[in-house]
């Protein structure tokens, strides 16, 4: 008996190993993960090329590593030993306090050349068109929400970064919201999602109000919005992380009921909608392209009932879908490029449509990293 218990975990091993290949060629494969808001791994081509080169061990590996069964489970599971043992961020997301996933510091190796980019551009502009420009950078939110923060993690660089931004800005008006957003949060508003690496809608209003001034606007009272709270919001940093077991958000939208909005997509082929927000959205994990329909290359927006007739163009990451909707109270129109999916110069645009403003509107992180930038030109 002694000598048949020996063998047990053996046996148990063995057994494992053996369901879970059969699983693994029983089940279904699926093309998307939901929760880690990616396209799975297809079946690898075997090819002469690709067998001696290595990229067909590489591709089989991908292959079964992404259509495991149960892989949600093993993934979440990994991540919670491996805090367990001390390594936090080991898909560098921090597991901070009350429910935040923060994604950790970026390298910004190439912030100084891309608003060097910015800088140039702005000057080209104020001199040849006379077309004025805007800077509102985002700040991590492992800046702004320090206090979340596990007691071990990189430096956030931010005080720093943003001295070095506004030095470099001489021809653009740079707009600082750090404050802005420190004070909100001080005031216990949340700014930044707990599972997401956007600001929420109240950070992106109170970048709104910030924005006023340079653009030479009044903002509007939040009073005037209708505001619908959507639960079950699991953004970016979660699906990163594989910290599965932390709540959701939840996710507002701030309506404005007096708009009369046309929102053009222009992204391979045209899309028109009757609307800033694309609630069909809400029905999937990550809502936030309930704003403005996610990324795409080309975005207008026209609003009839805008406070201006002048036209905005907006240079942006993903952090400025939840922003645009207020400034477009006060333009009418809208036009918004995204130069990772645009790769195009500027000049054309602004000068065929009379554009009146240029607003470039990024994220720290993203703009420091950002490889397209230098097309604006």
């Amino acid at each position: 008996m002694k000598k048949a218990y020996k063998y047990l975990p053996m046996i148990v091993f063995l057994l494992f190993i053996g369901v879970m290949f059969i699983l693994f060629f029983a089940l279904p494969k699926s093309e998307y993960s939901s929760s880690e808001k990616r396209y799975l791994a297809k079946a690898p081509e075997l090819s002469e090329k690709k067998l001696f080169s290595g990229d067909f061990r590489e591709d089989a590996e991908d292959y079964i590593a992404d259509h495991t069964a149960g892989r949600g489970f093993w993934v979440g599971l990994a991540a919670y030993y491996n805090y367990a043992l001390g390594n936090n961020a080991s898909k560098g997301v921090y597991n901070g306090r009350d429910g935040y996933l923060i994604n950790d510091p970026e390298e910004m190796t190439n912030l100084s050349r891309n608003v060097g980019y910015i800088e140039e551009f702005a000057q080209h502009m104020r001199s040849r068109l006379n077309v004025p420009t805007t800077v509102l950078v985002a700040p991590s939110t492992g800046y702004i929400c320090a206090d979340k923060l596990p007691a071990v993690h990189k430096e956030y660089r931010d005080n720093e970064l943003f001295t070095e931004m506004s030095t470099i800005l001489q021809a653009a008006d740079f707009v600082d919201i750090r404050e802005s957003l420190k004070a909100e949060y001080a005031n216990g508003n949340q700014v930044f999602y707990r599972t997401d690496h956007h600001w929420t809608i109240r950070g992106a209003y109170t970048a709104y109000k910030s924005l006023s001034k340079a653009l030479d606007f009044t903002p509007n009272s939040e009073s005037i919005y209708e505001k619908t709270a959507y639960p079950d919001f699991y953004g970016t940093t979660w699906s990163t992380s594989g910290y599965w077991l932390n709540p959701p958000d939840e996710i507002e939208v701030w309506d404005n009921p007096d708009n009369d909005v046309e929102v053009t997509v222009v992204d391979g082929e045209t899309t028109v909608h009757r609307d800033m927000f694309y609630y069909t959205h809400l029905s999937e994990d990550d809502k936030y392209p309930v704003f403005l329909d996610g990324n795409h290359p080309y975005t207008v927006i026209k609003n009839k009932k805008a406070s201006s007739k002048d036209t905005l163009l907006v240079v942006k990451d993903s952090f400025a879908h939840s922003l645009v909707p207020f400034l477009a109270d006060h333009y009418a129109e809208i036009i918004m490029v995204d130069m990772r999916y645009y790769s195009m110069p500027l000049q054309p645009i602004i000068e065929k449509e009379g554009v009146d403003r240029v607003l470039f509107l990024y994220s720290v992180d993203n703009l420091a990293t950002d490889g397209d930038i230098g097309f604006i030109e």
